[in-house]
């Protein structure tokens, strides 16, 4: 995995990659970076193909909330924040313009644990807002403090995994409620356990 947006790549060379996305459209793309202005005037002079999703890393307060307001401005179809590895609490911050959320914990040797707090925090930030939230893995650390494997540290949270996705509503049916119908689909419901378990 690289970062299409890395000041070494010439806009000309991403332009080839949005030729193929474009003759693409039985694909969807994850464009993901934490290059946003880099992003920011590409898009300016190229417009995002509908099978393209673009996102935005955002790890922590200081680089990371920033790259949200800039990735707003960009015309995409799906809108996306990668928030991984989360390495503090985010806190409260604005989720208008945002599609969908990942969160998962860092793992590798050196990874830096992640706590459940902070993950519940970002997950309910979401459900107010009605953003799918998606939680990747703990990483190398699991929600009890204990290093391990990512894999034995799984992803489950709060008993359950969490896996909301963006998506595009179907054609409005007579009679459906929509705002009901479109947080069912995205993984979210009223009662508690209910949606993507």
């Amino acid at each position: 995995m690289s970062d299409l947006f890395h000041e070494e790549v010439p806009f000309n060379y991403i332009d080839a990659v949005f030729d193929v996305i474009d003759k693409t459209p039985h694909h969807q793309y994850q464009i993901l970076t934490k290059r946003q202005h880099r992003m920011e005037a590409y898009f300016a002079r190229r417009a995002s193909p509908p099978n393209a999703w673009v996102g935005v890393s955002v790890e922590n307060r200081k680089h990371g909330l920033p790259r949200i307001d800039v990735l707003r401005g960009i015309a995409a179809a799906i809108r996306f924040l990668s928030v991984e590895p989360l390495l503090e609490a985010l806190g409260e911050f604005d989720l208008t313009g945002i599609d969908w959320v990942i969160v998962g914990g860092e793992s590798g040797h050196r990874a830096r644990p992640m706590r459940p707090e902070w993950v519940r925090s970002i997950r309910d930030l979401c459900a107010g807002a009605k953003v799918p939230f998606f939680f990747k893995q703990w990483g190398a650390w699991g929600p009890d403090g204990i290093k391990r494997s990512k894999g034995a540290n799984g992803r489950i949270l709060d008993g359950r995994t969490w896996d909301a996705l963006p998506f595009h509503s179907p054609p409005f049916r007579k009679g459906q409620n929509i705002e009901h119908d479109e947080i069912q689909l995205a993984g979210w419901s009223d009662t508690p356990g209910v949606g993507h378990a």
